[in-house]
């Protein structure tokens, strides 16, 4: 019976933590996150995280976490600083002069076009430019098209009479 009540209690106060600690932390830097909205963070602006779905993304200010679009491109303007990692799939990465970058920058299907007065302490990785992304989003379609055709195949296989085998002469 402890067991289970302690259960109950865990249960009942996590909703409780999960909706207090992203209010308390959001009032020291907020963090943004927009679907089909494009984001643009402020010479003055500090933030925690950015995030972005069908859009884009400039940084002009400080960014405490990670940057991160699909389906989007970022912009790292002059005088900007990110603490943690910038990632995008499907969208281009340009970072000018001057700005500092903690963590690592990937582009899935995009390019990453870097001023040589960039400072990226960490990995810069392009993986294949536009017509990658193609293919990646294809494959999950191509190969669940090919399951369903299987298993049509072999239903109407199951369903078919069998066929008298000819008696031998």
């Amino acid at each position: 019976m402890t067991h289970r009540r302690s259960v109950c209690m865990i249960l009942t106060f996590l909703p409780f933590c999960l909706v207090v600690s992203p209010a308390a932390l959001a009032k020291e830097n907020p963090t943004y996150t927009q679907i089909g909205r494009n984001i643009s963070v402020g010479p003055a602006e500090q933030v925690a995280d950015v995030t972005c779905i069908a859009c884009n993304i400039r940084v002009r200010g400080q960014v405490a976490g990670d940057v991160t679009a699909v389906g989007g491109s970022i912009v790292i303007e002059d005088g900007a600083s990110v603490a943690g990692d910038v990632t995008t799939v499907a969208g281009d990465l340009r970072l000018d002069k001057g700005i500092k970058i903690t963590g690592d920058v990937t582009a899935v299907g995009g390019q990453v076009h870097r001023d040589p007065q960039a400072v990226v302490s960490g990995n810069v990785t392009s993986m294949g430019g536009h017509g990658l992304i193609v293919p990646i989003f294809l494959f999950p379609f191509v190969l669940l098209g090919g399951l369903i055709a299987l298993v049509i195949w072999l239903v109407q296989r199951a369903k078919r009479p069998p066929v008298p085998v000819a008696a031998a002469r």
